[in-house]
């Protein structure tokens, strides 16, 4: 059986921000017609706000915080309990001292179900005015990279990955683990927009290609949104409108 698996934040939509209007109407009808998951380092308030509530409910299951808290729906299936430690929390703050970037927003480390995004910018108010600013500095000097090569070097049981435009993801686990929700038999279709490795979106992409699904590494939502269209177009039997 056909399984939809996206990630949300700059595959569903634009970085931080909510879907677009009329891909939203496109998608909420795929998830009718298919079997579709979402899976996201986001957690559920923030999931909601970016698709909505009516996809976010349609949806089979979400995988909020990288399968760290599930929903099926309104009901929820698993919470992992994971804390950051006192000595990661310190570090990080030292990362946070020692960086050069100047525009900081506070907020910098958010604790999540199972996980913390961290983030120099930080999340807070005018977050998205310094979000430019950063991605033309991490691009320069390669900032994340190198944090996340010195967060792993000093806590090697902990995951770190390359999250949305800003953040860094660490947990002691990552979007990988949502693979075993799924049947060996079944047709595993992933899409999302940050597949290289160290990124966020690679560890479930592999996982996906051992089971001999597809993956497709979207550069933004409009890419995903005609691969949306192709679907439904193709595969328009089967419906299972209820």
């Amino acid at each position: 059986m056909k399984k939809f698996i996206f990630d949300v934040d700059g595959t569903l939509t634009p970085s931080r921000k909510q879907m677009h209007s009329g891909f939203s109407a496109e998608f909420l009808i795929f998830c009718c017609k298919f079997d579709t998951y979402l899976v996201t380092g986001s957690d559920k308030d923030k999931t909601i706000e970016q698709v909505g509530s009516d996809i976010y409910n349609r949806c089979k299951r979400v995988f909020n915080c990288s399968g760290s808290d599930i929903y099926d729906g309104r009901n929820s299936v698993y919470r992992s309990t994971w804390k950051p430690s006192d000595e990661l929390i310190s570090f990080l703050n030292d990362e946070l001292d020692n960086s050069t970037f100047p525009t900081r927003t506070g907020n910098h480390i958010e604790h999540r179900p199972g996980g913390i995004n961290f983030s120099i910018l930080g999340r807070g108010e005018g977050n998205m005015e310094g979000r430019d600013e950063y991605v033309k500095w991490d691009i320069n000097t390669s900032e994340r990279i190198s944090m996340a090569d010195r967060i792993k070097s000093q806590f090697p049981d902990l995951n770190v990955q390359i999250g949305g435009q800003t953040g860094l993801d660490i947990s002691d686990s990552d979007k990988s683990q949502i693979i075993k929700y799924f049947n060996f038999d079944d047709d595993l279709h992933f899409f999302g927009d940050m597949m290289e490795r160290g990124q966020n979106d690679y560890p479930l992409a592999e996982a996906v290609k051992e089971r001999l699904g597809k993956t497709y590494h979207v550069k933004d939502w409009e890419e995903t949104r005609t691969l949306v269209s192709r679907f439904s177009s193709t595969f328009a039997t089967g419906l299972k409108y209820n």
